[in-house]
């Protein structure tokens, strides 16, 4: 069996083809980064408008590149949420159009579901049950996942997501947007001594995080360093390398409690931010302490994409879900209220 995945949530669209025994046959994916660069942030209207004008093409290029005609597929996958509305009702609309005119099922994708299955397009795969770092720029969250649909919210963002904390940092230090790229950059030969950021909450028992008040630190040491004259690149990656290090021991703690608190030792981590160098070495380095196993998606497939769309479909479509004839898109969805399959 064969499922087309469209994904249209914020500022890529994606379309991906995924066979049932094959895996990943075809993905392709236009970004509008750089036509959102220029207002420093993704803004909706032309978000949406972009995604109507690139969805069609995009299908029928992976339709092509899998060597398929549109008959060929079994069923159409979509992003229905979370997300931006307008840029959700672009690729729901689509599919749902494509799927009944060829008579054939709508499925229905949670976003955050697509990024948490990610790590299972390549090989090897982790094996359930395990621990989920979600770290996106909407979200950071800690998940147990027991099997595809059952999941349980150990902890999650009091406040800014990782991925903000790194966009706001990075603005804080004249980088383009999106910043996460630049800093990670920026923060290479970095001093990780010359300051000492706060990490939220990691002596906290729960499993929640908070990122507000170290990118308060990080504005502080900024007005600092200008105000004391000493403002310049050396600087600017001393502050960039010691937030890092800041979040990225953040994580590594949170990880390490909820996989004593889970009895588990494997960890996946999805989402955008799990790109980030430093925050891999972390994690890895955290799990060969443990004797574990940490997985990631593949760096291409860390940002929104139709593959994890598409593969997450299949899995719905096999497990017998179907939309129904009205069509709905969620803004806000919290990802512990999917049924398990």
């Amino acid at each position: 069996m064969r499922v087309l995945g469209i994904e249209s949530s914020c500022d890529e669209t994606g379309a991906a083809v995924y066979d049932d025994k094959l895996g990943l046959l075809a993905h392709a994916l236009h970004t509008q980064i750089p036509m959102h660069a220029e207002y420093g942030g993704v803004v909706p209207e032309l978000a949406s408008r972009d995604h109507i004008k690139r969805v069609v093409p995009l299908v029928r290029q992976v339709t092509a590149q899998a060597g398929m005609q549109l008959k060929d597929y079994d069923a159409i996958a979509y992003t229905a949420g979370p997300g931006l509305i307008g840029a959700l009702l672009v690729g729901a609309m689509a599919a749902r159009s494509l799927a009944y005119a060829l008579n054939i099922p709508a499925i229905p994708v949670h976003h955050m579901e697509g990024h948490l299955l990610a790590p299972l397009l390549d090989d090897p795969k982790p094996s359930f049950p395990f621990v989920a770092l979600l770290v996106s720029g909407g979200h950071t969250m800690l998940i147990k996942v027991s099997a595809p649909g059952d999941y349980e919210l150990l902890g999650q963002s009091v406040d800014d997501a990782v991925g903000e904390a790194f966009d706001k940092t990075a603005k804080l230090l004249g980088l383009p947007y999106p910043g996460g790229p630049y800093l990670e950059k920026l923060a290479q030969g970095g001093d990780l001594k010359a300051y000492h950021f706060p990490r939220p909450m990691v002596d906290r028992p729960n499993l929640d995080f908070s990122f507000a008040g170290l990118k308060t630190a990080v504005l502080n040491a900024v007005h600092q360093a200008k105000d004391d004259g000493h403002y310049d690149d050396k600087v600017r990656s001393d502050i960039a390398a010691c937030f890092t290090q800041a979040v990225c021991e953040t994580l590594v703690k949170k990880c390490a409690r909820a996989l004593e608190q889970c009895g588990l030792n494997t960890l996946v981590a999805a989402g955008g931010v799990s790109a980030n160098s430093a925050i891999r070495q972390g994690l890895s380095a955290l799990m060969a302490k443990r004797g574990g196993q940490v997985f990631f998606a593949r760096k291409e497939f860390c940002t929104d994409n139709g593959a994890m769309i598409a593969q997450a479909g299949m899995l719905r479509f096999k497990a017998g879900v179907r939309a129904g004839l009205k069509v709905d898109v969620f803004p806000r969805w919290p990802l512990d209220t999917l049924e398990a399959l």
